[in-house]
């Protein structure tokens, strides 16, 4: 990152958000909403050049512009092919840099550059789960499903634009349709931006049922070791469930306020996350109050990285962690091995910031299809192929409505239409039935969970309307239950 003084025509429009944002928990630093904005666009931009293979200048005119606003017409960025690096400037004054890292995804450079990690990559293990489909495209198997996917593709005459780019529909263990935009394939890595969080939920499951971290008790952040801090009781289950009570920000939406909100500075403007997150002050006891913020989960992520790192060595102790920390090769194994390979998800690209931790709130890409197989990982309470992946009971507590998110309707990484939530009454008055619950992620990603259905439904798009597009999904969804109930 360079920065130098920002001139007038800078920090007006700054200013400007920082004065729309005050009842955020950010403050007025022209320098760092500077990062934030370069950071985010260098990032974004890298990885969706680079991992994905989208058009750049069509995925920024769609997906970036809108969220810099006023900003953008003061951003410039620059495509590295041969280095896969992109550049962005804010006025010509501060710079971003991110870099593609190949199996780690991409990375914003800061100072000290990220360490070199070699990543082997072993042949993945057979798949617990059947396959979905063939290599080719899955036509709707019915005229009404063929419908439901029209629906959904339809697109607005004004802004907010659908834009959707990707679903898949699976029922009963088999892809019966899926649809994709002009530029995305089956085998295109969209990012699901804070889907990933529910990935999350399932490699801190894992840990759990190996004995390796527990739910309960203080969470093994060294930092929090003292009883005397405060921050000791918060557990894993408060980090999952957004109850930490950490001054951590406000995740919930995605828009200009982001340049001063301390979730977005962590993401786009640091080389350590969790760290970042870590050093937060309490603004609640834990366990008290609800505030969905992405630090909560990088420091669920680095906890994973640790213990996937250490291995058993740390067996079932839930103490301060051993110090020896962890690393994104070790870690990105675990995830293969354990969740990825064995779930047939061949093509998944988890980001690392630059010690080694997932960027586990928000940057992982995999196809529409590799999304919707990890939904079906949820639907028999985490067995596949009568291997049991996730402790018994996790899909119930996954899905189980946390005290305190009741405008909302959150579990524990996941969304949730169970309980009485305003949010759970108003997405099933939409259409989403009672038992379901969902994966989801900023601009309208979604892979949502129907157990007594035996459904998944996997839709990705750039959405940039208030609610993520979601009657448009809830619709999707009702549209396809109606369609697999004729069949």
């Amino acid at each position: 990152m360079r920065r130098s003084p920002l001139p007038p025509v800078v920090l007006l429009p700054l200013a400007g958000i920082a004065l729309l944002s005050l009842a955020g928990c950010g403050r007025f630093d022209p320098g760092r909403m500077a990062g934030v904005a370069t950071g985010f666009v260098s990032h974004q931009m890298c990885s969706a050049t680079f991992v994905s293979g989208l058009d750049p200048q069509a995925f920024y005119r769609e997906a970036v512009a809108p969220t810099t606003r006023p900003i953008d017409p003061l951003l410039s960025h620059r495509i590295d092919h041969d280095r896969g690096e992109v550049t962005v400037t804010l006025a010509g004054m501060a710079e971003s840099r991110a870099a593609y890292r190949g199996p780690l995804g991409c990375l914003v450079l800061h100072d000290p550059p990220p360490a070199a990690e070699p990543i082997e990559r072993t042949p993945p293990a057979t798949p617990l789960l059947p396959p979905i489909a063939g290599p080719a495209l899955v036509e709707p198997a019915t005229p009404a499903l063929k419908v439901a996917l029209d629906r959904a593709f339809e697109e607005t005459s004004a802004p907010p634009h659908r834009r959707t780019k990707a679903i898949v529909v699976v029922h009963n263990g088999r892809i019966v349709a899926e649809r994709y935009a002009p530029g995305v394939g089956i085998d295109t890595p969209l990012i699901g931006w804070s889907a990933t969080k529910s990935v999350m939920n399932a490699l801190t499951g894992i840990l759990v049922r190996q004995g390796r971290l527990s739910l309960h008790g203080p969470a093994p952040v060294a930092a929090w070791s003292d009883p005397n801090d405060p921050r000791h009781a918060i557990s894993v289950d408060n980090l999952l469930r957004m109850t930490s009570g950490l001054d951590l920000g406000n995740s919930l939406t995605a828009g200009p306020s982001d340049l001063i909100d301390p979730s977005s500075q962590m993401l786009f403007d640091e080389r350590d996350m969790a760290g970042f997150a870590e050093r937060a002050r309490l603004k609640a006891a834990p366990g008290t109050s609800w505030a969905y913020a992405n630090g909560n989960t990088l420091l669920l992520s680095r906890l994973v990285r640790d213990k996937a790192s250490n291995g058993a060595s740390n067996g079932a102790s839930n103490g301060a962690s051993n110090g020896a920390g962890g690393n994104a090769a070790a870690t990105l194994a675990f995830a293969r091995r354990e969740l990825f390979d064995r779930l047939g998800m061949t093509n998944v690209t988890l980001e690392f910031d630059a010690v080694g931790t997932p960027v586990g709130s928000s940057h992982m890409l995999a196809p529409a299809r590799d999304w919707a197989r990890f939904g079906m990982l949820y639907l028999d309470d985490g067995m596949v192929g009568g291997t049991r992946l996730l402790p018994e009971g996790w899909v119930d507590y996954s899905a189980a409505p946390t005290p305190g998110s009741e405008r909302f309707g959150y579990a524990a990484g996941f969304w949730t239409n169970r309980g009485d939530s305003t949010g759970a009454r108003h997405r099933t008055r939409l259409g989403l039935p009672t038992d379901s619950f969902m994966a989801r992620g900023a601009f309208g990603q979604y892979v949502i969970v129907v157990p007594s259905r035996r459904l998944v439904v996997a839709r990705f798009g750039i959405s940039h309307s208030h609610d993520n597009d979601m009657a448009t999904v809830a619709r999707l969804v009702a549209d396809v239950i109606a369609a697999t109930d004729i069949e």
